[in-house]
C-alpha cells in the first residue's frame, strides 16, 4: 500500500504517481488511477467555481454537542422523549413501542437513556429519572415474556428449522393470527440475498464470528458490485410512498433506532450532527433551503415534490442526448455558468428564460451547482457523515442495509430530489457505451458534489482525503446501483409497525379506535353502511373479502380468496367492469388499498397474495384507488 505517500493540497493534478491505484480493505473495490482523476477534476472544478462566485458562501456551522446532548436528541428523534425528563411519567406510548422492539435495537435504547440518565445525575436535575432496568421491566410484565437472547422479538410465528446463510433463524412473526406457513421456509438466503425478514441488526449480531461474514465481504475488481435481490415476499413488497404519514412517523423512528444498533453491533460510531441555524435566502432558485423551493413551487405546481428547477435542468440535459462523450464529467465554462444562473434567478419564474441558448455541459454543471448551493447537503447536516461512514461497514451487505435505513431517515423533500437524481444518472449510465461514462465515473464525478460540503470546511475535506475520495464515491456507486432496492421499507419494519397498532388498538377503548381510523380513510364511504361494520361480520363469508372501489362503476365486489390471488387479479377484475358514466382509469393509475386493522394505510404491490396478507391483517377494509384520491 502506498496511500500513506499521498499529502492532499487543491494542486489535485498532482494525486498519484504514474501507476498508482488505490486499494481500501476487501469491503471496498479498488479504485484505477483514471477514474480517480475523475474526481479530483470535479473537485478543481467546485473550487474554481466557487473562486468565482464573489458572492462568499456562508458555512454552516456544525455544533459540537455536550455530554447527553446527542443521546438526549437522539431519543427524541426516535419518539422516546418520554423515557426521560419531566414527562417520563407519561409511558404508557413508549411501553407498546418497546414491546415491539429486537434484542439489539433494546441495546440500543438502553445504552442511549443510561448516558442520559447519567448526565442528568451529574447536572443534578430534578426530573423523575427512571432506572433503565425499570422501562424495560415494566414492559416485560405488561407483555409476559419478551424476547429471548437468540432471536428478535418482532419475528415470531411458525416453526422454522431451516437456519438461514445470514446465520440467523428463518422468520417467525405473527399478531395472534392464524399459524401460517412462511413463504420463506423452503427458500434459505444466498449471499447475494437481501432478507427483509429480519432486523439488519440481529442479522449483523448472529454473523459477526461466522464464516458466512468472511463469504459476503467484498473484494476484488471494481466491476463486481454483487446482483443483490430482495426475495419476493409473499405479503407484497412495501415501497417508500405506500404507507399513510401516520405509519411513516413509526417507521422513522424504527429505523433510526435500527441504524444504530446496527451500527452499535458493528463497532461503528453513529453520531447524528448538528447544524447551527444560519439565516438562508427566503426566495430565489440557488442556495434555498428545498423546503422554501418546493413552498415557492408548489403555488405553480400543486403537489410538486421535486424543485422544478431541478426538473427543469435534467430535462435539458436529455432533451439534447444522453450519448454525449463525457457527459457530467466535462464542466461548462465558469463565467457563462454564473451569468446564467443570475439569469436564471431573474427569469426562471417569470417563464421568460430563454433555454435554447443553455449548453448541455452547462446544464449538467448547473445542476452540480444546485446540489452543492443547497444550504443544507441534500443528504442533510444530520446523516452526512453517517452515509460517509457506510464505507467502515464490514461486508457490502451491511452497507446496503445501511443505506437502506439512512434514506428511510432522509426528510421527504430531500429523499425524493435524491430519487430523481439516482434515476437520472442511471440513465446516463445506460448509455455509457456512446457517452463513456460507466457507473464508476458517474460516481467519481458526483460523489464531491453530495459529500464535500461547504458547511463542513476544509477539514473534513482535508483530512486523508485519498481515502474519503475513494470511499465517497463507491458510497454513490452504491446508491446508484442499488436505488431500487433503498426505496424499499425492509419487512421487518412493517411488521413492527403492524404490531405497534395493533398493541395500541388494544390498549384503547375500541369504539375511539375505530373512530379515529374511519376519519383517516379517505375515500368516500356509503352513508347508510354502519360505522362499526367490519369485513368479518356475517354478510361476508370466511374466506371471502369486500373489496370497495368508490370512484369505478362497480362500487363494491365480494371476491373469494384463494392460494394464487394477487392484488393485480382484483384490480382487473374492477377494471373489466366497464361503464359508460365513469371516466377510464388505466391499470396504472389505480391500486389496492390495505386499510385500517393493524395498518394506518398500505398500497398494495401487483404481486401481493391476498390469501396470506388478509391472515397477516384480517381486520383490514379493501378499497380502490388511485393514488392521489
Amino acid at each position: 500500500r502506498r496511500s500513506g505517500q499521498y499529502t492532499m493540497n487543491h494542486d489535485h493534478s498532482k494525486k498519484t504517481p504514474d501507476g498508482a491505484s488505490f486499494d481500501r480493505s476487501g469491503s471496498q473495490d479498488s479504485l484505477d488511477e483514471l477514474s480517480m482523476d475523475d474526481y479530483w477534476k470535479e473537485l478543481e472544478n467546485i473550487h474554481e467555481t466557487r473562486g468565482s462566485n464573489h458572492e462568499e458562501r456562508v458555512a454552516l456551522v456544525v455544533k459540537e454537542p455536550d455530554e447527553g446532548e446527542l443521546e438526549e436528541e437522539w431519543l427524541k428523534e426516535a419518539g422516546l422523549s418520554n423515557l426521560f425528563g419531566e414527562s417520563s411519567g407519561d409511558s404508557l406510548e413508549s411501553v407498546v413501542f418497546l414491546s415491539t422492539l429486537t434484542r439489539t435495537q433494546k441495546a440500543a435504547v438502553e445504552k442511549r437513556v443510561e448516558t442520559v440518565t447519567q448526565t442528568m445525575r451529574k447536572k443534578n436535575k430534578h426530573h423523575q429519572i427512571p432506572d433503565v432496568r425499570d422501562i424495560f421491566r415494566l414492559q416485560n410484565d405488561s407483555k409476559g415474556k419478551v424476547c429471548d437472547r437468540s432471536e428478535p422479538s418482532t419475528v415470531r410465528t411458525s416453526e422454522n428449522k431451516n437456519e438461514t446463510q445470514d446465520g440467523t433463524k428463518g422468520p417467525k412473526f405473527s399478531l395472534g393470527t392464524d399459524e401460517q406457513k412462511s413463504p420463506l421456509e423452503d427458500m434459505p438466503f444466498s449471499d447475494t440475498d437481501i432478507n427483509l425478514e429480519i432486523s439488519f441488526a440481529e442479522q449483523a449480531a448472529n454473523i459477526k464470528d461466522s464464516s458466512v461474514a468472511k463469504m459476503c465481504k467484498g473484494g476484488g475488481g471494481d466491476t463486481l458490485l454483487p446482483n443483490f435481490r430482495l426475495p419476493k415476499d409473499k405479503t407484497g413488497t412495501t415501497k417508500i410512498g405506500d404507507l399513510a404519514p401516520q405509519d411513516m412517523k413509526k417507521v422513522y423512528s424504527l429505523a433510526l433506532i435500527e441504524l444504530t444498533a446496527l451500527y452499535d453491533i458493528l463497532g461503528t460510531e453513529f453520531k447524528q450532527q448538528k447544524a447551527v441555524k444560519i439565516k438562508t435566502k427566503d426566495s430565489g432558485l440557488f442556495g434555498v433551503p428545498l423546503s422554501v423551493l418546493l413552498e415557492q413551487d408548489q403555488k405553480k405546481v400543486p403537489g410538486t415534490k421535486i424543485p422544478l428547477i431541478f426538473q427543469k435542468l435534467i430535462a435539458q440535459i436529455e432533451e439534447a442526448t444522453l450519448e454525449t462523450e463525457g457527459l457530467l464529467r466535462i464542466p461548462g465554462v465558469s463565467t457563462r455558468i454564473k451569468n446564467l444562473c443570475q439569469e436564471l434567478e431573474a427569469k426562471f419564474y417569470e417563464g421568460t428564460f430563454n433555454w435554447e441558448n443553455v449548453k448541455q455541459h452547462d446544464a449538467a454543471s448547473l445542476l452540480k451547482l444546485f446540489i452543492r448551493e443547497l444550504p443544507q447537503p441534500l443528504l442533510t447536516v444530520e446523516y452526512l457523515k453517517a452515509f460517509q461512514d457506510v464505507q467502515n461497514l464490514p461486508t457490502k451487505k451491511q452497507q446496503l442495509q445501511a443505506l437502506n435505513l439512512l434514506v428511510l431517515l432522509l426528510p421527504e423533500a430531500n429523499r425524493e430530489t435524491l430519487k430523481v437524481l439516482l434515476e437520472f444518472l442511471q440513465r446516463v449510465i445506460d448509455h455509457r457505451d456512446k457517452n463513456k461514462m460507466t457507473l464508476k465515473n458517474v460516481a467519481m464525478v458526483m460523489a464531491p458534489n453530495l459529500f464535500t460540503f461547504h458547511g463542513f470546511g476544509s477539514k473534513t475535506i482535508e483530512q486523508s482525503e485519498f481515502v474519503m475520495a475513494a470511499g465517497t464515491a463507491n458510497v454513490m456507486r452504491f446508491m446508484i446501483r442499488y436505488q431500487k432496492l433503498l426505496w424499499t421499507i425492509p419487512k421487518f419494519i412493517v411488521d413492527q409497525v403492524r404490531k405497534q397498532n395493533a398493541e395500541s388498538q388494544k390498549k384503547e377503548k375500541k369504539d375511539k379506535a375505530m373512530k379515529k381510523l374511519l376519519k383517516k380513510m379517505a375515500y368516500d364511504r356509503e352513508k347508510h353502511e354502519k360505522q362499526e361494520k367490519t369485513p368479518n361480520e356475517a354478510d361476508v363469508p370466511q374466506g371471502v373479502i369486500r373489496v370497495q372501489a368508490p370512484h369505478l362503476s362497480k362500487v363494491s365486489m365480494a371476491i373469494q380468496l384463494t392460494e394464487e390471488l394477487k392484488a393485480s387479479d382484483i384490480v382487473a377484475r374492477f377494471l373489466s367492469q366497464k361503464s359508460g358514466n365513469v371516466q377510464t382509469l388505466k391499470k396504472e393509475e389505480v391500486f389496492l388499498y390495505e386499510i385500517g386493522g393493524n395498518i394506518g394505510e398500505r398500497c398494495l404491490d401487483d404481486d401481493t397474495y391476498m390469501k396470506d396478507l388478509y391472515q397477516l391483517n384480517p381486520n383490514a377494509e379493501w378499497v380502490i384507488k388511485s393514488k392521489q384520491s
